[in-house]
Parts: C-alpha cells; structure tokens; sequence
C-alpha cells in the first residue's frame, strides 16, 4: 500500500532542484520564495525510505536540511521518520518550572559504557535519589564521526544514531517524565560544523562572517528570514514533538542579529505561545558571555524575555577561592570579597573591569526585579572541565572537603544549582575534549589546534590529549564503580543531604539576593552566607577556625564545635557546617 507524500525544501540559489527518493528523480516545481515542492506515492515503510535533493547538474544527493534522520551518516540522504505517538506514556506529565530546581548536565555518550539513550535510562533513579529535577543534554543533534561533545552538529532537526536516534532520544524522554524529572537540550545556533554543512548549497543560510568555531548564521542579511524559522522551527519541533521542556542556548553573544527584534526575542515570543497552547511550563535558558541581565529581563521592560542564563562568574568565584587558581579568567577572583560580592549580586563583572578582557565588562543585574533562580550557577560544567588541559575534574587537585565547600556553596545559594555528571561522588574520571573526525585533514588540524592553544599557556605538546585518540573518549567516560568507594560514597551522601536539606527549608530557595547576607575574613579564610534562619559556615583554609556565627548545626562535612555561648562555630579545616538559627519548634 502506498501513501502520497510531500516534500519541500528552501532553496533559492540552485536553478533547479529534483527529489531524489530510493534511486529516482523526481521534478520539484519552486514558488515566489525561494521553496521547492513535490508530492510522490511512497510504498515502502517510512524508516526504510531514503531521499535527499539533487541541485542543478551535479549529481551529488544532499540530505534534506530538516532531516529527521540520518541512520547512515550526515553525508548520506536522509530517512523519512516520524515519532510513534502511541509510544508516550507521559500523558500525566505537566511540566517543571524552573525556580526551585536543580539541574543535571551530561554527555550521553560518555554518561554509561555504552553511551545511549537507553543505557542513560538505567541511571535516572540514581538522579531522583540525588534530588535533582532537570537532567540537561548536551547537544544530540547530527553531526559526523561516532563521537564529539555535540558542539559539531550540521543537521540539527536529527539526532545522532549512536546515541540511539529519535527513537532513543523520544524513549528518553518518557522516562524523565515517569520519574518527575524535566528535560533540557543544549542546542547550537551561532555555527555549523566543519564537516556535513551544504546549506550554502541549498541558499543564503550563512554570512561571510565566522564564529571561534565555524561558519555563522545570516540572521539579519538579506534572505535572512528563512534562516531564522529554520532556527525557531527547530527550536520548536524539541519542545513540541519530542516533549523537551527547555532549551540550553549555546553561546548566545556569537549570535550576530542587528535586526530591531532579536531572534531571542523572537524565539521567546513562540516559545510562550506554544507553552500557553500544550499547558506546561518551557524554559529557555541561555549561555552568555556577556553578563547583560538584557536576556533575562522580561520583554515588557525591554529585555528579550528568556527564562534564566548560565552564570559563570559564580563559578569562577566559588573556583578560585577554593581552589587558589589564579591563570587566565580566574585572575580577577579568588578573594573572599569578590565571592562575597558574586553571591549578593550575581554578576562580578557588572560594569567593572576585566583584566582578563583588558576593558569594562558586564552590567549590573536589579537585584529588586531580578530573581536570583534565573541565573544557574554550578562548581563544574563540560566547559569548565573540558576546556582545561587535560580536562581534569577538581578532584584531580582538591580534597573531598574542599569539594564538599564547592557543593555547600552552591547548593546552598539563591542560584539555581547545576552539576556536572559525576561531581556528585567526586569522579576521578576526567571529561576532556574529544572528536572523532573521519577527514584526516580535519582530524590532523583538530589536534595541532588543541596543542597550539594550550602552548600559549605553556603546556608541553606531550602533556595535551589528542582529541582524535579513542581513548581520549572513552577515558572520559564515568566509572560507576567509585560509588562504592568510601569518600565517593561520602561526599555522594553530602550532596544527597544538600539537595535535601534545600527542597525542605523555604531560606535556601528563595530567589531574592536582597534577603541574603554575606560575612567573611579575608585573612582567616571563613565565609558565612546568610539565607534567613539558615546560615552556611565555610572554612576555605586548612586550619580550624572560630566562625562568629551561632544556630543549631544540621549539616556538616566535618563534625563542628560550638562556643559555650552559642555565638560561634568552630569549623574544621576545609570544611562547612550548615546552621539552623531559628527559634521555631523542628
């Protein structure tokens, strides 16, 4: 039995266009915008159907730049593919907002050994009984080689077969929601990869401009608006079809748009619409460079109207006074005064100079206006890892106890939390940067480019993974096992406590930073964050220190003492105890 199907596709550039479907040419007729259009009987079932589009007189078949599958690579046609609506079992599911939630990044591919949706699914009890409510995936999207951190991608409306393709992604999903937990996708929309990228082929989709990592987007040149709705369809096409309930935005400040609405904007505009139409909460939640609370604002106060932005300056803050790092970015932080300033005000950089940048940077957030909850503040993310060195985890040169203060700093702030597989037990395994390239040429420019970057800053060419190197993957990949072992096991638990202690006391998640108070010495190395009748003690130095600040200990990394009067905590060296200061009945 055989269906009648539509195919269309944008091309204004070639003259001629035809379909190429399971070996045969079809004529395509093209209307006054630039699309082509045909309709042909299909026969076969759909997964087995292969079609792409034949330009002009070169015989080459393209993948359809929509393409929702590519079981054979981003260099072949595509498959026709549709999700089995019978095959979700969410129907129950309405929604997580983001406020009062905590958030888990990972890579499929290096999450389990076998690195695919369905082997990620047997790990999700593990982040219910940790307390998070969000697991973030990084960018599934096609792109070619069997393995990357996703950043590559070319035909973003697929999803990579080796993680388990659309199927996989869709039965993901579903088993999120079963267990109450939302999902985030990272999303690229500033570059294309470097190998699989024919949209130039097809029309004006790029600029003569480029990124830090390739070819950029004509989102305000001419012919420039159906570029933009084949970003915002694709945006939608996660939210509605596969049930995704937010988007990580890539690099947003790489998104060159001088057009009087943005395409932030714009995509935050469709995003509520379609968020009022399904009757759940959409979160769009962008990353920026840029530490201006324009993205966050909302659109009736002139800001773009996204949801929250990752905040880095968090990171750096908490980082640097931890760990004493001082290179690169970490040379304006470190101070207990610059993480006292973070904590209260969200930005650090906030119209302030950047001797990293060599200029002013940033604007100040309105802490009145503002809730904390949209910015998303973390001890480690994939780039905070990756982009070192050898991509090393903080457990490679820090104690369980100065992890521990990293967790009780974050956990226990206005922010919305963040955690990075793995860093909630300490994984010893590193996560480093890691391709797969086919093209020797591009595999060869890959690694020469790893090492020159990392030459400027001193490291020795022996001493730098090669990104190409199977093993620089699979050494990334987590190790189960450590849960067993005692201090893994140990700090797994204190993170457990923190999530919990969290989702109990009403102090610890709300978002305003005028409601939070910080004390520290400077000299003694101890920090207290006030968050009403709740007071997180933190010793950043080796030694025990007098903390003047009183309450019921409730939770601790090393068993603390008090004064006789109740005034003072004695905190143990790199260590923090979290208090209890109201008088209320518990």
């Amino acid at each position: 039995m055989s269906t009648a199907r539509h195919f269309d596709v944008w091309a204004p550039t070639p003259e001629r266009v035809r379909l190429h479907l399971d070996g045969d040419l079809h004529t395509m007729s093209r209307d006054t915008d630039g699309w082509w259009h045909t309709e042909v009987r299909v026969a076969q079932p759909a997964g087995t159907v292969r079609y792409g589009f034949v330009l002009d007189d070169d015989p080459t078949v393209l993948p359809d730049p929509r393409s929702p599958r590519q079981p054979d690579g981003v260099h072949a046609p595509s498959a026709l593919h549709r999700l089995d609506p019978g095959r979700w079992t969410d129907a129950t599911w309405t929604g997580r907002q983001l406020a009062g939630s905590v958030v888990y990044e990972l890579h499929v591919g290096t999450f389990t050994p076998e690195g695919t949706f369905d082997s990620a699914v047997h790990r999700l009890d593990h982040l219910v009984d940790l307390g998070v409510g969000f697991v973030e995936l990084m960018p599934v999207n096609g792109f070619n080689g069997e393995h990357n951190w996703g950043y590559d991608g070319v035909l973003w409306y697929a999803v990579h077969e080796p993680y388990g393709g659309p199927d996989g992604l869709q039965r993901f999903v579903d088993a999120c929601h079963n267990r109450g937990l939302g999902v985030i996708l990272d999303v690229v929309y500033n570059h294309l990869g470097p190998s699989g990228n024919y949209l130039d082929r097809f029309g004006p989709y790029l600029t003569t401009g480029r990124t830090t990592w390739g070819d950029a987007l004509n989102l305000d040149g001419p012919d420039s608006g159906p570029v933009r709705r084949y970003i915002i369809d694709n945006a939608l096409r996660w939210l509605r079809e596969f049930h995704i309930d937010g988007l990580r935005l890539d690099a947003v400040h790489a998104l060159a748009d001088r057009t009087a609405t943005h395409l932030l904007e714009e995509l935050a505009v469709e995003t509520e619409a379609l968020s009022t139409h399904l009757g759940r909460p959409l979160t769009l939640i962008a990353e920026s460079d840029l530490n201006d609370p324009t993205l966050i604002t909302p659109r009736a106060a002139g800001g773009y109207g996204l949801h929250a932005q990752w905040d880095d300056d968090v990171h750096h803050a908490v980082h640097a006074a931890v760990s004493g790092e001082r290179q690169g970015y970490y040379g304006d932080f470190g101070s207990l005064q610059c993480l006292a300033t973070t904590l209260r005000h969200g930005f650090f950089h906030a119209g302030t100079h950047s001797s990293f940048r060599g200029r002013i940077h940033g604007r100040p957030i309105d802490t009145r206006r503002t809730p904390a909850s949209a910015l998303l503040a973390y001890t480690c993310t994939h780039d905070q890892i990756g982009n070192r060195a050898t991509g090393d985890r903080p457990g490679e040169y820090l104690t369980f106890g100065q992890l521990a203060v990293k967790a009780a700093l974050v956990l226990c702030s206005p922010f919305t939390p963040m955690l990075f597989m793995g860093e909630e037990w300490g994984a010893s395994t590193p996560f480093r940067f890691f391709t797969s390239h086919p093209e020797p040429e591009l595999a060869a420019a890959t690694a020469a480019g790893r090492i020159a970057e990392f030459a400027a800053h001193g490291w020795p060419a022996t001493e730098i993974p090669d990104p190409q190197d199977p093993a620089t993957f699979t050494d990334s990949t987590l190790d189960w096992a450590e849960l067993g072992a005692p201090d893994h096991a140990r700090l797994l638990d204190t993170y457990r406590s923190l999530l919990a202690l969290r989702a109990e006391r009403a102090e610890l998640t709300d978002p305003w930073l005028d409601h939070t108070r910080v004390d520290y010495d400077e000299d003694e190395r101890w920090i207290v964050v006030h968050r009403s009748g709740v007071r997180i003690a933190c010793n950043l130095g080796p030694d025990p220190v007098t903390v003047p600040a009183g309450g019921r200990p409730v939770l601790w990394w090393d068993p603390p003492t008090q004064d006789p009067t109740g005034a003072a905590t004695v905190v143990p060296g790199r260590s923090f105890v979290v208090l209890d200061a109201t008088t209320r009945q518990r």
